[in-house]
C-alpha cells in the first residue's frame, strides 16, 4: 500500500492593500489551506476569495486561528485570560464558517497560527482550551497538531479526531518542537533542501531533528509557509520529491 500525505499551507494573510504571498500559485499545488481568520492577518475580503480559490482547486479548507496581534503577525508570545482566549477563538471559527460557506465550501480542519501554536504545542492546558473552543462551535472540525507535542496530548485526551503535521521549511528541536524563529537555521529556505528532507522523514516515520534524532510519529500532512519569498518553490520541491519517492499527495481524510 503506498504512502499519503497532505499538503497544507497558511495563506489569506493579506489584509487591504497590503499583499503578502502567491495564494493561487499554492492552491495549484497544496491539498489543504489553512485560512487566516482576521485576528493576525486577512480580513474578509481576503478570506472569501482564498476560499472560493480554494474551492475552485478542490483544497480542503482549513481555519487559522491566532492571537488579536495583526501588527506582529500572531508572532508575539501573548498572557491572555483562558476565558477570552476561547471566545478569541470561537469568534475566528465563526467567521471562518461564514466565509467559506459563502464560497460554496465548508471548514474541515482547525490549525493554530504562530505564537499561540507554538505556546500551545509546549502547553497541554493551553492547547486544550483552544480546541475545547474550536470544537464548541464546530464540532466535527478535524484539528491539525504539531505531532509529537502537546498539542497531539491534547487532542488524543479529548478523543478528538486530528492529523499530525510536520514543517517542511522549520527545523526541530530533540522535543518536537520548532526551533525559534530568532535563532541561526530556524527557517529553511533552500528548495533543494527542502523537498528530499521531507520526503526522507515522511518514509521514515519520524521527525528528524537538527541534531540527526528520530522521534518516531504519523505524520498526516505537511506544512508549506506561505509568506516566504521562497514558498512557492519550496512546495513545488516538495511535492515533487514525495511523488518521485511514490508517496500519494492528496487531501486527508478522502
Amino acid at each position: 500500500m503506498s504512502l499519503t500525505v497532505d499538503l497544507n499551507a497558511d495563506m489569506g494573510e493579506s489584509f487591504g492593500s497590503w499583499s503578502l504571498g502567491d495564494d493561487a500559485a499554492l492552491l495549484e499545488i497544496v491539498t489543504s489551506a489553512n485560512v487566516a481568520c482576521g485576528f493576525h492577518a486577512g480580513d474578509p475580503d481576503v478570506m472569501l476569495q482564498t476560499m472560493r480559490n480554494a474551492v475552485t482547486n478542490g483544497v480542503g479548507i482549513g481555519a487559522h486561528p491566532g492571537f488579536d496581534d495583526l501588527r506582529g503577525f500572531g508572532r508575539y508570545r501573548m498572557n491572555v485570560p483562558h476565558a477570552t482566549l476561547a471566545n478569541q477563538i470561537r469568534y475566528q471559527v465563526g467567521a471562518a464558517q461564514a466565509m467559506a460557506r459563502a464560497a460554496d465550501g465548508e471548514v474541515r480542519h482547525l490549525k493554530l497560527h504562530g505564537a499561540l501554536s507554538n505556546m500551545s504545542s509546549e502547553d497541554q492546558a493551553l492547547a486544550r482550551v483552544c480546541y475545547d473552543a474550536a470544537l464548541s462551535v464546530a464540532p466535527d472540525l478535524i484539528i491539525m497538531v504539531l505531532a509529537s507535542t502537546a498539542q497531539q496530548r491534547a487532542v488524543e485526551e479529548m478523543g478528538a479526531r486530528f492529523v499530525g503535521e510536520i514543517f517542511a521549511d522549520r527545523a526541530y528541536n530533540d522535543d518536537a518542537t520548532l526551533v525559534d524563529r530568532s535563532k541561526p537555521g530556524a527557517v529553511i529556505h533552500d528548495a533543494a533542501l527542502a523537498g528530499p528532507r521531507i520526503a526522507e522523514m515522511v518514509k521514515a516515520g519520524a521527525i528528524i531533528t537538527e541534531s540527526g534524532k528520530h522521534i518516531e510519529t504519523g505524520i498526516d500532512t505537511i506544512c508549506l509557509h506561505g509568506d516566504t519569498p521562497e514558498a512557492v518553490e519550496i512546495a513545488r520541491s516538495v511535492r515533487t520529491s514525495l511523488e518521485g519517492e511514490g508517496i500519494v499527495v492528496k487531501t486527508f481524510g478522502t
